[in-house]
């Protein structure tokens, strides 16, 4: 999932968490740089346990540097949205996502099919976002998802926006969903379709490991009926589901041209 769009996703959650824990998270002072990162853990540790994060969460977080990738990253992320959608699809190849998208809905027939059936979201959004967010899975992240997922919760650009995306990936180590050594994005997202660690709590299916294909895939489709996908439709028919998961104007009209575009085929 694009990271631009994950601001409605969680707003309820970061409000909550203001509203009954103001204190305890303004404790965890935010910073610019790394140099506070260090001292910042422990603080954000106190809250963590507070907020059920077990051991294993806890020797997580301990670990986790200060990920100046993921920093210079976000620092440039409304670049990456930028343009018409014309100059949007070909920089991020939506001809070839076309066209491989639509090889892989024959090859992998009954997945999409049961998938379908379970979730009434049609093949051609999922391999579209499938195609636009990891390549088809070929480029899913190389950055350690614990510290990236931590750096953005202490930097001040958007902590409230990523402090229970922090916390829910302290949790998923705790479930041994995720790991210390686990990678993925550069924001913390994970797997296939890029889900952040909160929706992969909120949305995630079966045993929620997002870099099975099979996985990745029914748990976008189950986050695409969560935010209102009408089964039956087209995906131009159904920009207020996509617009759930990437708020950008031109992302989501480039997934609605792909979408339609594979499943018209």
């Amino acid at each position: 999932m694009a990271l631009l769009a994950k601001g409605k996703i969680f707003a309820a959650t970061v409000v909550a968490v203001l509203a009954l824990a103001t204190g305890a998270q303004a404790a965890a002072s935010c910073g610019k740089t790394g140099a506070g990162f260090e001292a910042w853990k422990p603080e954000f540790a106190a809250e963590a346990k507070s907020e059920g994060v077990g051991p294993r969460g806890l020797s997580a977080l301990a670990g986790a540097s200060y990920a100046t990738k993921t920093i210079s990253v976000d620092r440039a992320i409304h670049k990456a949205f930028s343009g018409s959608v014309d100059a949007f699809m070909k920089r991020r190849g939506g001809a070839s996502i076309i066209s491989r998208g639509r090889s892989l809905k024959k090859q992998n027939a009954a997945l999409f099919e049961r998938i379908e059936s379970n979730y009434g979201v049609s093949p051609g959004v999922l391999l579209a976002i499938w195609g636009m967010e990891t390549g088809f899975g070929s480029a899913m992240g190389n950055q350690n998802t614990v510290s990236a997922i931590l750096t953005l919760a202490y930097d001040c650009r958007r902590p409230g926006f990523f402090y229970p995306h922090a916390i829910a990936a302290l949790k998923l180590v705790d479930r041994g969903a995720l790991s210390a050594s686990s990678i993925g994005a550069a924001h913390g997202e994970i797997g296939h379709t890029q889900f952040l660690p909160g929706n992969v709590l909120k949305y995630g299916v079966g045993n929620g490991n997002l870099r099975d294909k099979a996985t990745a895939l029914a748990s976008t489709a189950n986050f695409l009926k969560a935010h209102g996908w009408r089964a039956g439709a087209s995906a131009s028919s159904n920009m207020g589901a996509i617009a759930g998961w990437n708020s950008a104007s031109v992302y989501q009209q480039a997934i609605a041209q792909i979408a339609d575009a594979i499943d018209g085929d």
